[in-house]
């Protein structure tokens, strides 16, 4: 079982439960790409171009805008630890958050739906979540095919 919880602190854009049900279905096939079959709870914050690059600059020292910043909570080693420990107990992956202004300039940059590129992120920021990164170029590879794995296997494409 996902428990995600979801703040909405932006007023530009409608988070419809038919977005939520696809960011679900996305959360959902990240974590059977990775074999992730305990019960988990992931936040998602959906917010505004100012209020990430706030954030940014808070967590990251870098005062500027952003698409989407994930908060770990494990390493991908701990995660891969974590997997074989049988539990009753919901355990937190992280938090997710995303600004919808700078998603919806993207997907005009990019000619796709607002949607995709929600999704997107949320697929980006789940592999984040999960233990992977980009900063190299071999690990960046292997990010995006997995998350290049994901959308496509959902039908969610540009």
């Amino acid at each position: 079982m996902i428990d995600i919880i979801s703040s909405n602190e932006q007023e530009k854009y409608e988070i419809s439960e038919e977005l939520m049900k696809k960011i679900e279905s996305v959360i959902k096939e990240c974590e059977n790409e990775e074999e992730i079959f305990f019960d988990n709870e992931i936040s998602i914050t959906f917010t505004d171009n100012e209020n990430i690059r706030q954030i940014n600059n808070d967590y990251r020292q870098k005062d500027v805008e952003t698409d989407v910043l994930s908060f770990p909570i494990y390493e991908k080693y701990e995660l891969d630890e974590e997997k074989n420990i049988e539990s009753d107990f919901i355990r937190p992956l992280g938090d997710i958050v995303i600004s919808m202004e700078k998603a919806d300039e993207q997907s005009k940059d990019f000619g796709h739906s607002f949607e995709r590129e929600v999704c997107y992120l949320v697929c980006h920021s789940m592999f984040h979540l999960m233990g992977y990164d980009h900063i190299q170029e071999d690990e960046k590879k292997i990010m995006r095919e997995k998350e290049e794995k994901v959308m496509d296997k959902l039908n969610i494409t540009r």
